[in-house]
This record gives structure tokens, sequence and C-alpha cells, in this order.
């Protein structure tokens, strides 16, 4: 007779129990930024509702905010340390390849030996992450698990780019997604279209920069030839701004409405829709074809924050929370979309 193996015991269902966010202190206005492009404050405003947005000094490093707004979401949720049980963060500004952020956030939260893994699926990572921290908790592999979305995106800025540079900033949000007796996440909504892959990317790979930087060290010209090769060639970011905002307003309102529908409930159900903060005048039409009623409190963090890709949502959650606590207990809507493309949405019971 063959050995039965031992299975965990899964939990019925899960839901988010705390959330945190970390925003760094310098505040670049929308007259900062029109030293570098020929624009101007009413412009961006009206393009895409930013007014300012929050950038890390040299000196706060991509885990300092991890550690700041996951610290903040563990306390949120009423856990110490040695119960969080995974650790996941959504990053793509996270400088190594490997080791991962999350194992290095691990080790300051004190949440040794919980596994830890970074994820990368760009604007969409924190949805992505809340989709695996659900099935996490569901499959019995963790009773809790940290599920942190954070981006130092000022690191892959050019300043004189016209396509995307002037929307981007800097924070990190986080939250913990435990074990539920009753469902307080609904089936997720995610997918990709790679067909559209070039539309949000990076201006050179890292091994282009390798292969320059090699053949600047061997010139004769020494090392102001490697700096000069090094600044043209370092990766930054870029976007097809007309080819993404058209995939964001009508495919992605279809994802809203589907998640919605899975989820079983009416958009008159909802006490918040938190989109991914990526335009004002995206989430405004978003808005419209959901045909969200008034009660339904929207997320607009990008005003004062700009867009912050995997941190947007929740670091846009934790401050509708703290400004508004008769949320309390409501359902949202988040959605998540971006390079990729990708995307992921799900209604979540708010803490």
């Amino acid at each position: 007779m063959s050995a039965v193996l031992n299975q965990l015991t899964p939990n019925a269902h899960s839901r988010i129990l705390g959330t945190g966010s970390y925003r760094p202190d310098v505040v670049v206005t929308n007259e900062d930024v029109c030293q570098w492009i020929d624009s101007s404050d009413e412009w961006i405003q009206q393009r895409t509702g930013i007014v300012t947005r929050h950038r890390a000094d040299e000196n706060t490093s991509l885990l300092d905010m991890c550690e700041n707004a996951g610290r903040s979401a563990i306390s949120d949720a009423g856990l110490e340390p040695d119960q969080i049980g995974a650790v996941i963060v959504a990053t793509v500004t996270f400088p190594h390849a490997t080791p991962s952020a999350a194992a290095a956030v691990a080790d300051r939260l004190g949440l040794t030996p919980a596994p830890a893994y970074d994820i990368s699926a760009a604007c969409a990572g924190y949805c992505y992450a809340v989709a695996q921290a659900d099935a996490l908790v569901r499959a019995g592999l963790a009773q809790n698990v940290l599920v942190i979305g954070a981006e130092k995106l000022s690191d892959y800025i050019d300043n004189h780019e016209r396509t995307i540079s002037f929307l981007l900033g800097d924070g990190a949000g986080a939250v913990v997604v435990g074990a539920s007796d009753t469902p307080g996440i609904s089936p997720s909504v995610w997918g990709s279209d790679g067909g559209k892959w070039s539309a949000i990317g990076m201006t050179h790979s890292q091994l282009e920069l390798r292969d320059v930087v090699l053949d600047a060290e061997q010139a004769t010209a020494g090392d102001s030839v490697m700096a000069s090769s090094e600044a043209k060639l370092w990766p930054t970011l870029r976007q097809d701004g007309q080819t993404v905002f058209r995939w964001a307003v009508w495919e992605m309102a279809k994802m809203a409405r589907k998640a919605l529908e899975d989820a079983g409930i009416q958009a008159s159900d909802l006490a918040a829709f938190l989109p991914h903060q990526a335009n004002m005048r995206i989430i405004d039409e978003m808005v419209k074809q959901l045909k969200l009623p008034e009660s339904v409190l929207v997320a607009r963090d990008i005003a004062e924050n700009g867009n912050t890709s995997s941190a947007s949502i929740p670091m846009a959650m934790d401050r509708l929370r703290r400004e508004h606590p008769e949320v309390s207990g409501g359902l949202a809507l988040q959605i998540g979309f971006g390079a990729g493309l990708v995307f992921g949405a799900q209604v979540v019971l708010l803490p």
C-alpha cells in the first residue's frame, strides 16, 4: 500500500487586514518639471491631472521605502513580525536582478525565515501580488502575507524626455493579506497583451549598457569616454502615450466590469474605486464607463503623488482609509494596468 502524503489545511477565504504607505519628502512641482521640458503647469494639469509628484532623494533607497510601508501595514493589521508567513514585493525599479528586494525587506522587518520574492508586472504588479497572496493564504501556505508595491522611478527618468518623465513619482504602499472566515478578496481578473509589449519600456537594455561600457574601458580616451557612454545609454523609461491611453480607457473598463461581475456585485455596491493612478483623464473616463454612482469614493492620488506604478493603488488605498474612515468595511474595486501590457483587478473588502 502506497503512503499518503500529508496536506496543508487550507483557509476558506482571505482579506486585507491592514495598509501602510510611504511618500518621499521631496516634492516636485509642475514648474520644476517645466525647467526640463517645453511645457506649462496648465498643460500638464489639463492632460494628466498632476500638480505635484513626490520623489526620493539619493539617500532614500527602494528598500527604505518598502521597509517603512511594510512596517506600517503590519502594525495596522495588529500583527507581530513572526505572524507574517510570506513577503511579496512588486517592483520594476530595484537595481539588482538578484537577490530580491523582498528578501532584504523581510530581514529588515524581522520576518525571517518567511519566504520572500519579487514580481515584475509594472503598474499591475500590486494586483498580481494580491492575487498570489490570496492564493497562498487560501491554500494554507501562509496565514498572513505582506504585499508591497514600491518604485523609485526617479532612478530611471530622463528629465528631458517628454512621453513619460513628467508623470512619474516615487513611493511605496503595502497591505497584509490574511485568513478570513468570510470572502474578502474576489476572484482576480488578470492577463496580458504582449502584442503591445513595446508601448511602454526602456530606451536601452542593461546588456547594451554593459557592452558600451566594456568598449569604453578599452578606449584610449579613458574614463571620460566611459562616463559619457554610460550617461547616453543608462536605461530610462518612455512610452507611446496614445496607444497606452486608448488601451487603458477602452480595454481596462471592460476588465473592471468583469471584475465586478466575477465578484457578484454591482457598481452601486462599491464604497470606493481604486484604479492605478496613471492619468486623471483615464480615471475619469473609467468612472463614466462603469457608471459609478456619486456615493462611490474615487481615488485621485495622482494629483499630488504622480504615477508611482506598482505603488499607486496601495498608496491610494492607505490614504483613502485615513481621510475617509467611513469606507472601512466597504467594498473597493482595484485595477492596475501598465507595461507588458499587463492588467489585474479584484474587488476587496477594505479593512
